[in-house]
């Protein structure tokens, strides 16, 4: 989609929520433009993925989402700030979306669990037997 129709598509979302908005109270109000602010960032996000990711890679992302959501968020933050600062020239593939999970994967460290056992602990078997 053009940049245009994005925006449209925006601009009909926004005046379709402010109307919804319209007859809610004042308790409701409040939450409710938390969430419509929310609702907006979300799908400026997503406006913004789906005009530099390409369509392999945007699948690939959503199936992680669908496993690890905060590795997901991690690199969809990191395509955004790429795409802001111009440091991406075309379409991301899912070739480079693999090498950037790869980093991701080894920036981020894995809770690992030691077992340390005692050595020349005597496990006897006879105390069972007391009972």
């Amino acid at each position: 989609m053009a940049d245009a129709e994005l925006e449209q598509i925006r601009k009909a979302r926004l005046e379709q929520l402010k109307a919804q908005s319209g007859g809610a109270g004042s308790q409701g109000g409040q939450a409710n433009q938390v969430e419509q602010k929310k609702q907006q960032e979300a799908e400026a996000r997503q406006s913004i993925l789906n005009q530099i990711l390409q369509p392999e890679a945007a699948d690939r992302l959503g199936r992680i989402r669908l496993v690890k959501e905060e590795r997901a968020t991690d690199v969809e933050n990191r395509l955004i700030m790429l795409a802001r600062t111009g440091q991406l020239r075309q379409k991301v593939t899912e070739a480079q979306l693999k090498e950037l999970l790869s980093a991701v994967a080894e920036n981020k460290e894995e809770e690992k669990i030691v077992v340390s056992r005692r050595k020349g602990w005597d496990d006897e078997d006879d105390d069972l037997l007391d009972l």
